[in-house]
């Protein structure tokens, strides 16, 4: 049996930023994730000024891309609303690996499936053992399943399935662009230049509302690249494309269970207009550390709800902000 006493199920951006918190704070802490790092991770990589600041990032400390993004292109129903911005783009992969990494705690490969509690410890299938437990492995969480699932019902109306992928390619147009509700699309679909010939394309609807209509995701994927071409964003259609689900921000009744923690995607954090849950993650996951450290009860209603505000208004930063 090893023991830890604090265990952390995913190790993504809301468990590494918990364990970074809980680490400077002197804990003892395990991660566990079913995948070795670095891994792949469906994600358009955006991530804002306030979750670099919540982690202190520094540009000369990370030694990957972080691709400056200073105007989107929106368009709503057909029309054009340029916005500057200052947002970043960054790759799950590099980026996931990096936080893993700086956080400096122990990182076992193992894939949960069975957790008890037991004399007032988690037992997690028969091999480790803590007394706090912090759910951060995504929308299938078994930590979620397990301690919350019963009581908290995730509304089918905040699913979101998307689409997406990631390549390298000759890419004529470094703008990013962001087409709302296109051909009754029931959310947004994406293009996301990265710097060094990566791209991301992208396209996230409401499930339930697409089933009502009587299309699939694929359908609007298919469409979208289509229109990609047409508008020779891209010169070919990227094959074996991946789905994912995952929710939109809603109500929670509880986040915390004596000790154990959802956060991130396993407590539905993502922003209602954007469907963007990197910030969310990492505040939600330090918000967590604290609750731990000071023994207080764990809360996210501090955190923000919408992204577009911030993306408009909020994060008009200088160029200088981390580089």
């Amino acid at each position: 049996m090893i023991d830890s006493k604090i265990i952390i199920v995913g190790g993504g951006p809301a468990g590494s930023a918990c364990a970074w918190k809980l680490k400077q704070a002197e804990e003892q802490i395990l991660i566990l994730d079913r995948k070795p790092f670095p891994r792949s991770k469906l994600c358009a990589g955006w991530i804002n000024p306030k979750a670099l600041n919540a982690i202190d990032f520094k540009k000369q400390e990370y030694p990957f891309l972080l691709h400056p993004v200073d105007r989107i292109h929106f368009y709503l129903f057909g029309v054009h609303i340029p916005v500057q911005t200052r947002q970043y783009a960054i790759r799950r992969v590099e980026f996931d690996d990096w936080m893993v990494k700086r956080a400096n705690v122990p990182v076992h490969t193992h894939t949960v499936k069975k957790i008890i509690k037991k004399n007032g410890f988690y037992i997690i299938d028969n091999q480790y053992r803590c007394q706090y437990l912090v759910g951060a492995g995504g929308t299938h969480c078994p930590v979620f399943r397990v301690f919350f699932s019963k009581d908290e019902k995730r509304p089918m109306k905040s699913m979101i399935a998307a689409v997406e992928q990631e390549y390298v390619c000759d890419y004529q147009d470094s703008r990013c662009h962001i087409w709302f509700f296109d051909k009754k699309l029931p959310g947004y679909s994406w293009y996301l230049p990265k710097g060094n010939g990566w791209l991301n394309i992208g396209i996230g609807g409401k499930f339930l509302k697409m089933k009502k209509q009587g299309t699939t995701i694929m359908d609007h994927w298919r469409y979208f690249t289509q229109k990609l071409l047409r508008l020779s964003l891209i010169n070919k259609i990227p094959e074996t494309p991946k789905g994912h689900t995952y929710y939109l921000r809603h109500r929670m009744n509880q986040c915390q269970k004596d000790n154990v923690f959802v956060i991130g995607d396993a407590a539905g954090l993502s922003t209602l207009d954007m469907g963007e849950g990197i910030h969310a993650a990492i505040a939600g996951g330090i918000l967590a550390a604290k609750a731990i450290v000071e023994k207080k009860e764990f809360r996210v209603e501090s955190l923000g709800k919408f992204s577009l505000p911030g993306m408009i208004f909020q994060n008009k930063r200088s160029l200088n902000d981390f580089f």
